[in-house]
């Protein structure tokens, strides 16, 4: 069904910020922007797979995920069977998000998602500062993890309705913690995770891998000279075996960046249970910052979810 996450979108007012931010600091390449002044980002040969538009405030306005051709009318008939009602994308809106058809719904949440297949390439990836680049290709852009209200609704939601496969479960900081990936023998650890907090949703964090461990050290050094907040220390996950740092980004939700993530085969793989989100590292500042991209519960109407230039 899904086969990764294939592009995100934000909204926010400090978009702008991003043209240095992701070339300079994460090593991405700034790809053509669009007319309102959209900030877009590549990690390689696709057209683009970060979107930063233009907004009053900060905000995830939509999921991207990839489908198999032959799968997209089936996810479609899917989504519908669980009571979503989906909009099938024109010429203008592939166009922008360069695939070759999408379809969009508002989920449980609120949130967008877009369900779309033929992701455009462009030029070969040119990063923005000297690194290895990015792990993408079947795996896809990387991860997304997303502050639920419900977590039970959530489970509900991306396994029954859009066929995420449990990875495994963290129980830490008075919380549980679910990780989900896409069905294989060759799956990113979790393409998505979710962290419920009762009343709430929005954005956590979002991960790009690298392909070296000294893309992490530079990055860190980089980050570090130029005072912008760590959330999280350098550390290593004990479930994916991540080797990263997390950044808090200009629009207010975290970055991690990252390094040696473990792959899934679905005819071995075991569910477990950990009781720390850490091995070592990953200490937080003394005074925690609260992710912007966070807000009271609300679910989204079709007509508020097509507002604006996303």
């Amino acid at each position: 069904m899904i086969r990764n996450l294939s592009y995100i979108g934000f909204a926010s007012p400090a978009y702008e910020e991003w043209r240095t931010f992701g070339p300079e600091v994460l090593g991405a390449e700034l790809a053509a922007g669009g007319d309102d002044g959209t900030v877009r980002l590549r990690v390689d040969d696709a057209a683009w797979r970060v979107a930063i538009h233009p907004g009053e405030a900060d905000e995830l306005a939509y999921l991207g995920w990839d489908v198999a051709p032959a799968d997209f009318d089936v996810m479609i008939t899917r989504v519908q069977a669980a009571g979503f009602s989906v909009q099938r994308g024109d010429a203008s809106l592939a166009g922008d998000r360069a695939v070759a058809e999408l379809a969009w719904f508002v989920g449980p949440f609120g949130l967008r998602h877009e369900l779309s297949h033929g992701c455009q390439s462009g030029a070969p990836f040119a990063p923005g500062r000297a690194m290895s680049g990015f792990v993408t290709g079947e795996q896809g852009l990387g991860h997304a993890v997303l502050i639920v209200p419900e977590l039970a609704a959530a489970e509900e939601f991306f396994i029954e309705v859009l066929g995420f496969k449990d990875s495994d479960t963290i129980h830490a900081m008075g919380t549980h913690l679910r990780f989900f990936h896409c069905a294989g023998t060759a799956a990113r650890h979790h393409t998505l995770a979710v962290v419920p907090i009762p009343g709430m949703v929005g954005m956590h964090h979002l991960m790009l891998e690298v392909n070296a461990l000294d893309d992490v050290g530079h990055a860190l050094d980089l980050i570090n000279e130029r005072e912008i907040p760590l959330m999280m220390t350098l550390g290593r996950h004990p479930n994916d075996r991540m080797l990263s740092f997390y950044v808090r980004t200009p629009s207010g939700f975290d970055l991690e960046y990252g390094y040696g993530g473990r792959l899934i085969d679905d005819r071995t793989w075991q569910l477990a249970e950990f009781d720390a989100i850490s091995e070592w590292g990953h200490k937080s500042p003394a005074v925690p910052l609260l992710p912007a991209v966070l807000r009271p519960f609300q679910p989204a109407t079709s007509s508020e979810a097509t507002g604006a230039s996303t």
